[in-house]
């Protein structure tokens, strides 16, 4: 094996490791990766994906889809320009480093975005998200390959409606909320799910609710509301697996963005979901696109240290290197 290839294959992997902190839908990390000339492909793992809430696979891509930016942000933070391709089928997307370049400043702070960037549950101030910031952050949305549509205040109370009978409706589901229970809650030794470190003690008392996963918490919600906070819906022109690849991806992309802005972003899946919410949701756009799933931005409270961070499988058990 040559230097070079050596060297590609250390990115490659380093890249693959960088990913496995993306987020993903109940902290399920239901993705694979393989590491093999020269190239990173990325895989769907069934076996992670949640049967009952996410029976399309629909999250499960969108979960894939953040750790294939992550992967990227994590080469072009050492230099490698690369191409990546979205087949229909397996692998879902491949990498593939093409040369090596000097690495911009803006390449590195985004690579420590990764490290910093959590899902918070709790209250954000009310301080509202400057306008400018917004606009950076659908800018950020749109060259990540999707769409960033900000609600106004009756589409907010119109979401908060619709979030609510998405949750009525998973509540009134056995299988569902006994699947839910198997990935939620407890101290997640096994590498995967939510733990309960990551949940607030209750419900904070807002116009749009959090889910509900009916399992105690132990971090202090906080005592403001959400009156400050800006709703949005991010959606794609199409409703095909790649769409929702491409949808994954520019949820990290604004992620990123946003933790770089001190902005917390909290991902509202629940009435996606649901057909008859996720028409609503639509319904919101117009019918121009196809939603992904709603967030809530706010400003990050000062006083409040990030929340621990959520579990992660080891790297040998999602990154496998196949020698040529």
């Amino acid at each position: 094996m040559s230097e070079h290839t050596d060297e590609v294959t250390r990115a490659l992997v380093q890249a693959a490791d960088a990913a496995r902190f993306a987020p993903s839908i109940h902290n399920t990390q239901p993705w694979r990766w393989v590491v093999r000339a020269g190239r990173l492909e990325l895989f769907g793992v069934s076996e992670r994906q949640l049967l009952e809430q996410d029976p399309s696979g629909r999250m499960l891509l969108l979960s894939c889809g953040t750790a294939l930016h992550h992967a990227q942000v994590a080469l072009t933070a050492e230099g490698w320009r690369h191409e990546v391709k979205r087949p229909a089928a397996e692998p879902l997307a491949t990498i593939k480093p093409i040369e090596h370049e000097p690495v911009r400043p803006e390449a590195t702070r985004h690579f420590q975005m990764l490290q910093v960037r959590r899902t918070d549950r709790r209250t954000v101030t009310d301080d509202a998200v400057p306008e400018d910031t917004l606009r950076h952050l659908t800018k950020a949305t749109e060259e990540g390959g999707a769409r960033l549509h900000v609600l106004d205040r009756d589409q907010v109370i119109e979401l908060a409606a619709v979030v609510d009978r998405a949750q009525q409706a998973q509540n009134t589901d056995e299988r569902l909320r006994a699947e839910t229970a198997a990935w939620v809650g407890g101290e997640r030794e096994e590498g995967t799910g939510i733990p309960a470190s990551a949940l607030p003690e209750e419900l904070p008392l807002t116009t749009v609710a959090e889910r509900d996963f009916q399992a105690p918490g132990t971090l202090a919600a906080g005592s403001g509301h959400d009156k400050a906070a800006t709703y949005a819906v991010l959606y794609g022109t199409g409703d095909d697996a790649v769409d929702w690849l491409r949808g994954g991806e520019a949820l990290s992309r604004l992620w990123l963005a946003a933790t770089e802005q001190a902005v917390s972003l909290l991902p509202l899946s629940g009435p996606v979901e649901i057909a008859s919410t996720r028409q609503a949701l639509r319904g919101m756009l117009s019918g121009t696109g196809y939603p992904f799933l709603a967030v809530r931005l706010g400003t990050l409270d000062p006083a409040h240290s990030a929340p621990p961070k959520t579990p992660r499988l080891p790297a040998g058990q999602v990154i496998e290197v196949i020698a040529d």
